[in-house]
């Protein structure tokens, strides 16, 4: 490996890496969903995501619940908790309740900056887009939506899997994301997924010059097998 902790990986990742090349070696893996919704976009284009995920699940909880569960009765419920627990390089990661409302917002993007965290990634809307852009925060959401979570929905756990749309992610596995999409790396299996991703990444560069210079697409494929 060219890594020996995660700061290194990420330093490579930014660097050489997109969605698209990890995407396709986990398809040579076997690992063929691992891509979360097409409809999670980051706030602008621009924006790269490369951390480990810090899942939080969501539920729908009206206001005017009865619940016995003290965790109901919290505004937010554990939201608060889950994004104070954030650390270094780690992405807020929501999923579970109905994709109708805001989970992810500028306060907790000045928060979540503090903690030092990676970015974002949210199975719904978020809002307070403006802001969230005025601090470069990477945030992967549906898009822009106002209508809040506080009467709608709370935290009910964190650092538990979750899923989105037949995706599993499990606290500590790799996301990525970038203008193409945000795929998942299974922690069993990142140190190949990233070790082959590089190798294929500088390979199509390689390919990328000889066509460029004038290399036919059967011939660059059938030299390089890349295409």
């Amino acid at each position: 490996m060219e890594w020996e902790n995660d700061k290194q990986l990420f330093g490579l990742i930014k660097s050489e890496l997109y969605t698209a090349v990890i995407g396709d070696i986990m398809d040579k893996l076997g690992y063929r969903h691992q891509f979360l919704p097409p409809q999670i976009r980051p706030n602008r284009d621009d924006m790269f995501l490369a951390g480990r995920a810090m899942t939080v699940l969501e539920a729908d909880v009206p206001e005017s619940n009865n619940s016995i569960n003290p965790v109901l009765q919290k505004s937010f419920g554990l939201m608060l908790e889950a994004l104070d627990d954030l650390k270094e390089d780690e992405v807020y990661v929501c999923s579970g309740s109905s994709p109708v409302y805001a989970l992810w917002g500028e306060l907790m993007s000045a928060r979540a900056i503090r903690c030092k965290a990676a970015g974002a990634v949210v199975n719904g809307y978020s809002r307070d887009t403006k802001g969230i852009l005025a601090l470069n925060f990477p945030c992967f959401s549906y898009g822009p939506y106002a209508q809040d979570q506080a009467p709608r929905g709370k935290v009910i756990d964190f650092r538990v899997p979750v899923e989105m749309n037949g995706v599993v992610i499990h606290d500590g596995d790799m996301i990525i994301g970038d203008v193409d999409g945000v795929c998942v790396v299974p922690q069993n299996i990142e140190n190949e997924v990233f070790t082959k991703a590089l190798e294929k990444a500088r390979g199509e560069r390689m390919v990328l010059k000889k066509i460029q210079e004038g290399m036919k697409a059967r011939e660059a494929f059938d030299k390089y097998g890349i295409m």
